[in-house]
């Protein structure tokens, strides 16, 4: 494998993880370059079977802050079905609170826990809850003349404050350190809002989440799927951005995708995390799926055919996506939204997945993703409980 990829960066970023979250992001998308055909559109034909629809395609520029652009667009998908008019959340505020709290919870763990700007999808939920939400347009982020994200030098400088302060000069911590912490992150991304006017009338975050976007934070489940934890019980996420220790519930290799075809035809959608570092996943075709071969194993000739319409797939075993979990070949890279089905012309069933990187790729910022290639690459899901199946709900209790 090129030793400049995304897995490689990964593995650095222990060490250098303020700066470096948003360098890895920018190395995601610039290595998935070249997993790409010139005639792939043009050989897969998608018929939609259901598409619940959603809010427009963002980019969430050179941050990696895709946790909360998937997971907000999922919250605005939760107000279209609910019958509400879709406001478009601000990302950037449920990435501030994360950054303030994950602050904290480094200073508290010593330092020993991730820091940089990545977060998992029940980060969204627990924000709601503490923090409330605002609009887009009242709380961008760009404070600083960008029309973009770029975090690189605000993640540099907060890792710099917090390295300080948990060497403790003084021998014990004041309560000063926070306020010096979250002034440097609203020196960058603006002071959080307490409260703001939108459509005439003045609400504070808490009661626009209450009033305006009306979703429970409690009726929300996130899942993933494991060997190493008995299922239907909650286990800890064991991935490096879990940096708030949340649990999961522990499912079945099937009942991910049993638990997304369920919500799906009931009118829910799904936030999903994902590895996407793979050859098998082109973001310029807007086409994801699991080869039967390894990328090395491949001639030059299945190389360069590898997107040009659809391809057999191998059976995903739980011992299978385990081994990748636990040998690194599955990383906890990306969140993206799931909005929808479709087949392709041999009538293999694919999710239609709404991301964050703009509308650059063939299908506009969406992309067509096999059933296979979430079952052996998901890291985790966030979906309504009333999406759930009803013998799952039965077995987790919920």
């Amino acid at each position: 494998m090129n030793p400049f990829s995304f897995k490689s960066v990964l593995a650095a970023s222990v060490f250098f993880v303020g700066a470096s979250s948003c360098f890895a992001q920018d190395v995601l998308v610039n290595s998935l370059k070249l997993n790409a055909s010139d005639k792939s559109k043009e050989n897969f034909k998608f018929t939609e079977q259901i598409n619940l629809g959603t809010t427009s395609v963002k980019t969430q520029g050179s941050s990696g802050t895709c946790w909360s652009y998937s997971t907000n667009s999922f919250l605005e998908s939760e107000m279209i079905r609910l019958g509400k008019q879709p406001v478009e959340l601000s990302q950037i505020y449920s990435a501030r609170n994360v950054y303030v709290e994950k602050g904290i919870n480094y200073v508290r763990m010593h330092g020993a826990v991730t820091l940089g700007d990545g977060g998992a999808l029940h980060d969204v939920i627990n924000m709601y809850r503490k923090y409330g939400t605002v609009p887009r347009e009242v709380y961008t982020g760009l404070n600083y003349g960008t029309d973009k994200n770029k975090f690189g030098e605000m993640a540099a400088l907060i890792e710099g404050v917090l390295a300080a302060v948990v060497k403790n000069p003084n021998g014990e911590l004041t309560p000063n350190w926070q306020k010096a912490y979250a002034a440097v992150i609203d020196s960058y991304l603006g002071k959080a809002p307490d409260n703001f006017t939108y459509k005439g009338k003045n609400y504070t975050p808490q009661s626009f989440a209450k009033e305006v976007v009306g979703i429970n934070p409690d009726d929300y489940i996130e899942m993933s799927s494991f060997t190493t934890a008995p299922y239907y019980q909650k286990t800890t996420m064991m991935v490096p951005d879990n940096w708030s220790f949340d649990q999961v519930y522990n499912v079945k290799v099937n009942d991910m995708t049993d638990v997304i075809d369920n919500a799906l035809k009931k009118g829910y959608t799904v936030a999903w995390a994902t590895d996407v570092s793979e050859k098998s996943f082109s973001w310029k075709n807007g086409v994801a799926y699991v080869p039967t071969k390894k990328f090395d194993d491949m001639t030059a000739e299945e190389k360069a055919d590898m997107f040009n319409g659809p391809k057999p797939e191998p059976e995903i075993t739980p011992e299978m996506r385990q081994a990748a979990f636990d040998n690194y070949t599955t990383t906890d890279d990306h969140g993206m939204h799931i909005i929808g089905l479709a087949k392709d012309q041999t009538g293999r069933e694919y999710y239609i997945v709404k991301n964050s990187w703009g509308e650059t790729n063939d299908y506009k910022g969406f992309l067509f993703v096999t059933k296979n290639f979430v079952k052996y690459k998901t890291t985790a899901l966030l979906v309504n409980k009333g999406g759930l199946p009803a013998e799952i709900a039965k077995k987790l209790g919920v």
